[in-house]
């Protein structure tokens, strides 16, 4: 499983979040105490936002505590919405385009969780994304597939709505396999003024996700372990839920999945 960050706020340098902190996210891709394994060691990533209406996008294969670009980056990069991803692959190979987070046009996404049987999976679920989006997949992993997916079901217009289709769709087509459905899920993604943060599971195991506000400034973290801040209360996400903060309000619903979509 991997680990992630996000932040939405007043700009901050991005090592506020990744670096600096007590088990920031380079100690969690050493050494992460909520995940199946400790090491999240199979590249990292980064989106922010700046004076631009599309994401900045920096990734590579190297463990995030390898990358001295990443420390300088961080140290001199400010944004009021980024965020961060270190990768421990349960499937694809270690390469830039199996790096998180995706962007599409102003959209980024990142994910942490897997779909079970995706290698019997994985043809049907490409099968529905129209030619123009199957030749904008770079890589081989579940997550970027899931992006598309919710991209082909809706994502610009209405991201929870899209995201719950992809959920449905996913189960009906294991179903349709005699396979049993699994699916672990936890996502942030952005559009570069909303961010919107999901944690779902088909079973009683979604991946961990945490959230605080981060001071009177509407700052707020999200987070998969806490960090070590003073400032800083984390309360735990509920399992089947859907976070979204704009413009310092943050608010929680209920997220299940919607109805089973064909091929659009």
């Amino acid at each position: 499983m991997c680990r992630w960050a996000a932040y939405a706020g007043p700009p901050v340098f991005l090592e506020e979040m990744i670096l600096s902190p007590a088990h920031s996210l380079i100690e969690q891709s050493q050494r992460a105490t909520e995940a199946k394994t400790a090491i999240n060691g199979d590249g990292f990533g980064l989106a922010w936002y700046g004076e631009r209406k599309t994401p900045g996008l920096y990734r590579d294969i190297l463990p995030a505590w390898a990358d001295t670009n990443l420390r300088s980056l961080a140290s001199q990069i400010r944004s009021g919405l980024f965020m961060a991803h270190v990768r421990a692959s349960t499937g694809g190979g270690t390469n830039r385009d199996n790096c998180h987070p995706f962007a599409y046009e102003n959209w980024s996404f990142m994910h942490n969780g897997q779909i079970a049987h995706f290698d019997q999976l994985r043809r049907s679920l490409e099968s529905a994304l129209s030619d123009q989006l199957y030749a904008l997949r770079q890589g081989v992993t579940d997550s970027e597939l899931m992006f598309l997916l919710a991209i082909q079901y809706g994502l610009t217009d209405d991201p929870v709505a899209a995201l719950r289709k992809v959920m449905a769709f996913i189960v009906a087509q294991a179903r349709a396999r005699e396979l049993q459905p699994l699916i672990r899920f936890t996502t942030c993604l952005s559009d570069g003024r909303n961010m919107h943060a999901i944690r779902f599971a088909t079973d009683a195991h979604p991946p961990s996700l945490y959230y605080a506000k981060c001071g009177k400034d509407g700052s707020i973290c999200l987070v998969s372990e806490p960090f070590e801040h003073p400032e800083r209360d984390w309360t735990p996400v509920p399992p089947n839920t859907w976070l979204h903060i704009v413009s310092g309000n943050l608010t929680l619903q209920e997220f299940m999945p919607g109805q089973a979509h064909a091929a659009a």
